[in-house]
């Protein structure tokens, strides 16, 4: 496992902070969109798209690049603000969110937008997706590695367990899934919706390893990374613990901000208290 400096840490701590002034501001303009689950992913997100994947912004199609899927295609507010800073498009496109005729639609989409990999918005197909170009990747003899991003709420749809059994089966250990797990999901909390727990042992019992971690503490997730990178005969899941809202003291752990853009007011204290979350990383 690599060690991390705490400048790399603080650097990337900042950046997701900035990430989700990002999120707020694009969906405060556009007037619609799905606040809740992009801030509570801003670490994780962060942390794959700016150290641990191998991806090129001037080459989005590089052959050997790594793969970063959004199955919770809502939270594209948030891989659209990661790439755009990140390199792929200018970061004043971000105020062209679900506009007519805009590259950053509602939800990704894998042929408007560069460094989009996977069209997504219907629920749990990131994981079977995922389980399809890791065998590619495998058939071909390449070194690249694939990543799929998946809600609690969205792990409630069989398809994600038929996608989990073919992982096992086929023991990919070129795949890792990461489950953020914010316990929020459209109507309300996931454990009154549908209960998933215990979620390790169901994903232990399909064969997979799993990791558990502060999906908001940078060390662990960099850490996590790390791990999973070196258990090469078995798909890994990482379970991060998160808030919904995550840093919008009226949104987090609230089911009414899946989906909601703020007013002026609130949108004027949304960004205060993102500011000062983002100071509290450069004291």
């Amino acid at each position: 496992m690599v060690s991390h400096p705490e400048k790399t840490i603080g650097e990337l701590a900042e950046l997701a902070w900035i990430l989700r002034i990002d999120v707020v501001d694009m969906i405060h303009v556009a007037g619609s969109g799905h606040p809740g689950g992009s801030l509570s992913a801003a670490e994780i997100v962060t942390a794959l798209m700016f150290h641990h994947l191998n991806i090129d912004p001037k080459n989005p199609q590089i052959p050997n690049r790594d793969r970063f899927l959004l199955s919770k295609g809502h939270a594209a507010p948030l891989l659209y603000a990661a790439l755009a800073r990140r390199g792929f498009f200018p970061v004043e496109e971000l105020k062209t969110l679900r506009q007519l005729d805009s590259r950053l639609q509602g939800h990704p989409d894998r042929l408007k937008t560069p460094g989009v990999e996977m069209t997504s918005g219907v629920l749990g197909h990131g994981v079977a997706i995922g389980v399809g170009l890791a065998l590619a990747a495998r058939l071909d003899d390449a070194r690249w590695k694939v990543y799929v991003l998946v809600g609690d709420g969205e792990i409630q749809a069989g398809v994600i367990w038929e996608g989990a059994l073919m992982a096992s089966k086929y023991r990919l250990g070129n795949l890792t899934v990461i489950l953020d797990f914010n316990n929020v999901q459209l109507d309300g909390p996931v454990h009154e919706i549908m209960p998933i727990q215990p979620v390790a042992e169901k994903w232990r019992s399909f064969g997979w390893q799993v990791t558990e971690i502060d999906g908001h503490n940078m060390r662990e997730v960099l850490n996590a990374l790390d791990v999973t990178d070196n258990i090469r005969d078995q798909p890994k899941i990482i379970i991060a613990h998160t808030t919904k809202g995550k840093g919008v003291s009226y949104m987090e752990n609230q089911a009414r901000w899946h989906g909601r853009a703020p007013t002026d007011e609130e949108y004027a204290q949304a960004i205060k208290g993102l500011t000062e979350g983002r100071n509290l990383c450069r004291s």
